[in-house]
């Protein structure tokens, strides 16, 4: 059986190195970028420096376009990588070139602001399609050393394990080797969460605050992370894999990271506006916070740390306002 034709919408970091891991694992994949000096410009040095300084080069197999209908034409896997807010308008001018049995792949980690939906929701209905028709890409996948070539796991989430499988296969390379689930939910929420948590864990960062305050933060904010999720649904296990603490463990813990890094900026008493302009990529825990501050509100679920993140970012709170205010909660069992 020959493998999938593939499309990446969406020419950032994670788009431009999952599509060279595509590449890799022998399929065919065209690459779409929305700026058409941008695809230009990865189309002659097959690179794209703009986002991936270490990307060697992309493989043959990798064709580039700023024609988001080229790209898709004949694509039995098209998978979304453009910013979480951006997803329902894009993909609304997309859905009428979707093949009608196309396998459509999330890459994107976040929650829509006012409807607090899925990524995996969003395009259930936007392009009117069934839920197993669509998967999910989470685990800890830093764009950069993914496109070093530095060995990673991942997990591929769809409620249909044959089309895992088959994306399974597009995409096993001797330096990305992914696992298949069928607990969409889980995966996708630790994947969207995780993005908060590391926010707060770059804001302790620059506050010089420890090790024993970062650790309380990974497990806490697994935590709160696996309380919602439950109530949403998911395995409560599947917060112990990849998709859960793998992905939490690297976005906190990496220099690497934009969430990271952007909590950063917060941490040293930078504004929102100051921080954005300070940071060229976009950290999609920024936005999501609010989304799913609101999405545990409706479910009566508890996420302390998440509360502090939003209040940070868009309440102008001080960030030893928001430590002090984790603090001095009340105390109860673990």
């Amino acid at each position: 059986m020959s493998s999938p034709r593939a499309a990446v919408l969406g020419a950032g970091s994670w788009g431009t190195a999952f599509a060279k891991v595509l590449g890799d694992a022998g399929t065919q994949v065209a690459l779409w970028a929305r700026r058409p000096e941008l695809a230009e410009t990865i189309r002659r040095d097959r690179s794209n420096v703009e986002y991936l300084p270490r990307l060697a080069r992309l493989p043959d197999l990798v064709s580039v376009t700023a024609d988001a209908g080229e790209a898709i034409d004949g694509a039995e896997l098209v998978v979304l990588a453009v910013p979480s807010q951006t997803l329902r308008g894009n993909l609304a001018a997309w859905t009428g070139a979707l093949k009608p049995d196309a396998t459509l792949v999330s890459l994107i980690k976040g929650i829509e602001l006012g409807s607090s939906k899925r990524m995996t929701e969003v395009i259930e209905e936007t392009a009117g399609v069934p839920s197993d028709r669509v998967a999910v890409v989470s685990g800890p996948n830093l764009a950069a050393e993914v496109a070093a070539e530095q060995p990673t796991a991942t997990v591929v989430a769809c409620v249909d394990m044959g089309r895992a499988t088959q994306v399974q296969k597009a995409i096993t390379t001797p330096y990305f080797r992914p696992y298949t689930n069928d607990d969409v939910i889980g995966c996708e929420l630790g994947g969207a969460v995780k993005n908060v948590i590391a926010l707060a864990f770059g804001i302790a960062t620059a506050m010089r605050l420890g090790d024993n305050t970062k650790a309380t933060l990974i497990t806490r904010g697994l935590a709160e992370t696996a309380r919602l999720g439950v109530a949403l649904g998911a395995d409560p296990m599947t917060f112990a894999g990849l998709a859960g603490l793998g992905d939490l463990v690297a976005t906190c813990s990496s220099p690497l990271s934009r969430n990271r890094t952007f909590g950063e900026h917060l941490g040293r008493g930078e504004t929102l506006e100051e921080a954005q302009a300070s940071t060229r990529q976009t950290a999609e825990g920024v936005k999501s916070c609010l989304a799913i501050r609101d999405l545990a509100r409706r479910h009566g679920v508890e996420m302390p740390i998440t509360e502090q993140v939003e209040r940070v970012c868009h309440e102008g709170v001080d960030p030893r306002v928001a430590v002090a205010a984790l603090m001095s909660r009340e105390t109860k069992p673990e």
